[in-house]
């Protein structure tokens, strides 16, 4: 799988790629991630990737022409083109599942003030990590990635690690996990978990899940 990411600034990927598990995959070619800095298709002999708004308003939009030129040299047919916007829909376990299943993901990382609303047209969808603002799209593009890579057979030590986790079991969290030592301060691991009778612990486990907590609204 690949993922084309689209950006500013480059060298924010180099740490967080360049570590674990992301870089594991990288080395044992079950991923590539190649990062383009999007003022290689600048509109002007200065670099600019923006400009000001019609109609006035504060900051600066990233142009369509700018993204177009960038799509029309990355694209191919079987690449899957995301937008991070704070518009866009949430991002879930089950879309890094979904993003996952394509060849090519390529990310366009939002910057300034926004972008020129035609960028829309030129992407197969737009997503958020949340219902906060960011300065760029950076940090959702390395989120995105990180869950959908996590995912993919092979990434993990385990076949099942990713599969008997939190956010997996459709509306619930993960069930508390304990490791040695058995006592620490006065807390004790639950008896059950020492039982050895895996019966008894699926069942445990099973009433230990919790529902996923909806979204909070916050009084203005």
């Amino acid at each position: 799988m690949k993922f084309d990411i689209v950006t500013l600034f480059p060298k924010m990927f180099d740490s967080p790629f360049g570590e674990s598990m992301i870089k594991r995959a990288v080395d044992k070619k079950i991923i590539e991630i190649k990062t383009h800095d999007m003022r290689q298709w600048a509109w002007n002999s200065y670099g600019a990737v923006d400009d000001k708004p019609y109609g006035g308003g504060i900051g600066m939009l990233i142009r369509v022409d700018v993204v177009d030129k960038a799509l029309k040299e990355i694209k191919n047919k079987n690449s899957h083109v995301i937008l991070t916007s704070a518009r866009g829909k949430r991002f879930t376990h089950r879309d890094a599942e979904r993003l996952g299943k394509y060849e090519n993901v390529i990310i366009i990382c939002g910057h300034y003030e926004g972008y020129d609303q035609r960028i829309s047209d030129l992407v197969d969808e737009e997503i958020s990590i949340g219902d906060y603002i960011l300065t760029g799209g950076e940090i959702p593009a390395m989120v995105m990635i990180d869950s959908i890579v996590r995912l993919l057979p092979g990434v993990l030590g385990k076949d099942d690690s990713s599969k008997d986790e939190s956010h997996s079991s459709e509306g619930y969290i993960e069930y508390p996990q304990y490791t040695r030592p058995e006592i620490y301060e006065g807390k004790k691991v639950p008896e059950v978990l020492l039982s050895g009778n895996p019966i008894l612990i699926k069942e445990w486990q099973k009433q230990q899940l919790k529902p996923v907590k909806p979204k909070v609204n916050i009084p203005s």
